[in-house]
């Protein structure tokens, strides 16, 4: 899109049936893709904030006073460069915050990832950047007032932008709480309906604007809180002009009709700084105020823009810097490795991941699910950069003790979520669809959780909760429903991420942390690093602990569905 054509002078005092253009822009869930290139492997990377700050310099240059820049949070982790400015050099300016000034983005917002990195990180970094940080319904839990600012308000040609910023109040029910103590978070639609009052009461904006971190619909839906409620905030509350969501990753542009008859633009950017969300919004003076005359979203694609060169220059020194930590060896590989394994039985990456956390830990059974769903460790030398496509997230190690027929049901839903029920041989084995953006994976593979420890089969012409027989301990012992086990698992799902210990196992929340015997000091992935560190040279294997029956079906079919899913 071109920059804007109706230019207004900045600081001009504007009159009846003047006009003017404001672009919007949103970048989201960026999580850590900076610069244009892989840290691990020099390769180039699809997207970057590099090329964004070229994108958004040319619309700067066209009217500058026209522009509004705002990032929607998980900004903080993903990228080895994130952990080392989160963790390593932390006394250092965090890499993000840097960014965010460098660009002068006018406002951003909270991620669930940017809480995942815990108090110190994610208050230093509000702290260390330019513009406010947004997050209507984080409230302190003692006082109820806002702990987060909850809105702010831009002024661009004379026109007042409101920026109201909320997050997925599900935080609570993924993350450990001494990373949110102190805090608490309410509903998204409570929230907006408050304070779009208070904001037409008492700023009187021109413009509304939500920047939320959540996405448009969908996700995990319980008694207490929606994991994506934008769809529901569009068109139950009016007011807004447009909203800004993220969190799940998908491409979203849409208008939506509210109760009140009007209109809201909606648009998600995705992630990996691949693509900014882009709200070209036309207004007209009537003498008294601006009227929005018209609204036009666009997801523009920035994969093929030019890097800003001068913003290469100007962050050189961190680039190198964390080029040689990635880049230390500590250990080696005997054969090459791939996530996408793991979802078609055992994987020689799935279970050396399962393996480490048996032998950290010591528990009975370890369960856990690919954090990337199509991640490759080669042969050779394992570097610290190597780690975050092994295990890409800051979850920490735990043990939970789980019944027989706790694990069961956890294994149940799990498998609930990846497989579908054959009734012929013909039949995709795999939950897949075909939104017209590819064929995927229904549901969120960091949930398709499968286990070490035991031996079970998975019956795929079973229904949904009767696939998994669990055949024994491995080594032999009998598996007992009615014993305790402690399982080894991470932070987010121990602390009810995708419901397998709550939905799933049938542990009421309120229980878990009495369940709850043992916490990582460190977070997982150094857990395993160290581990790796340690042993040296490791020679992983698929162990032969699980299988997808009756073979004559299951067999032919993973090999259909994997062509469909993995064939790009």
């Amino acid at each position: 899109m071109a920059a804007a054509t109706l230019c207004a002078v900045a600081g001009a005092v504007p009159v009846k049936g003047d006009k003017v253009q404001l672009h919007l822009l949103e970048t989201s869930d960026v999580h850590g893709s900076f610069f244009p290139h892989d840290f691990i492997t020099g390769k180039p990377l699809a997207g970057s904030m590099a090329r964004i700050s070229h994108y958004v310099d040319s619309l700067r240059k066209g009217c500058p006073d026209q522009v509004v820049l705002l990032d929607n949070g998980d900004i903080l982790q993903g990228r080895p460069l994130s952990y080392y400015y989160n963790f390593v050099a932390a006394s250092n300016e965090n890499i993000a915050a840097s960014v965010i000034n460098y660009m002068k983005f006018d406002a951003q917002s909270y991620g669930n990832h940017d809480i995942e990195a815990g108090h110190k990180v994610y208050d230093k970094w509000a702290d260390e950047v330019a513009c406010p940080s947004l997050g209507a319904n984080i409230l302190d839990a003692a006082t109820r007032l806002p702990h987060a600012v909850p809105y702010t308000v831009i002024n661009r040609s004379g026109v007042k932008v409101a920026v109201l910023g909320l997050i997925t109040p599900a935080i609570p029910n993924w993350l450990a709480e001494d990373l949110w103590s102190g805090l608490s978070f309410t509903p998204m639609v409570e929230s907006a309906r408050y304070w779009v009052d208070f904001l037409e009461r008492n700023e009187k904006p021109d413009v509304i604007v939500g920047l939320f971190h959540s996405g448009y619909e969908g996700g995990i839906t319980t008694d207490t809180y929606s994991e994506n409620a934008v769809a529901q905030v569009a068109r139950e509350v009016p007011g807004f002009d447009v909203i800004f969501c993220g969190h799940d990753h998908r491409r979203h542009n849409s208008m939506d009709k509210v109760c009140d008859g009007s209109q809201v633009l909606v648009l998600n950017p995705a992630n990996n700084a691949m693509t900014v969300a882009q709200a070209t919004i036309s207004l007209e003076h009537d003498g008294s105020r601006w009227t929005v005359t018209a609204r036009d979203g666009e997801l523009v694609d920035v994969r093929n823009t030019p890097v800003d060169q001068k913003f290469m220059e100007h962050f050189a020194a961190q680039v190198s810097e964390v080029d040689k930590w990635v880049n230390r060896p500590i250990g080696t590989l005997t054969r090459d490795i791939a996530s996408r394994d793991c979802f078609f039985g055992n994987s020689a990456f799935g279970d050396m991941i399962l393996k480490l956390m048996l032998d950290i830990t010591g528990a009975d059974v370890a369960v856990s699910a690919p954090l990337q769903a199509d991640a490759v460790l080669s042969k050779g030398p394992v570097t610290v950069g190597n780690m975050f496509d092994l295990y890409r997230y800051e979850n920490d190690l735990y043990v939970m003790q789980l019944t027989g027929a706790e694990l069961h049901r956890f294994l149940e839903m799990s498998y609930g979520m990846w497989v579908n029920t054959m009734t012929s041989p013909g039949d995709h084995i795999m939950r897949v669809n075909n939104s017209g953006k590819g064929v995927w994976f229904e549901m969120p593979t960091y949930n398709f959780d499968s286990a070490l420890g035991i031996d079970y089969e998975v019956d795929v012409t079973k229904p949904e909760g009767q696939r998994v027989k669990i055949l024994r301990m491995t080594g032999g012992q009998p598996f007992d429903e009615n014993k305790t086990y402690n399982v080894a698992m991470n932070s987010y799902r121990a602390n009810g991420g995708g419901e397998l210990v709550t939905r799933g196992a049938g542990i009421p929340k309120e229980q878990i942390d009495s369940r709850i015997t043992f916490r990582s000091k460190v977070n997982m992935r150094t857990e395993l690093m160290k581990a790796i560190e340690k042993q040296g040279v490791i020679n992983p294997q698929p162990a032969s602990n699980w299988r997808f029956v009756p073979e004559k079906w299951t067999k032919p079919a993973l090999k259909r569905d994997r062509a469909l899913l993995f064939s790009k």
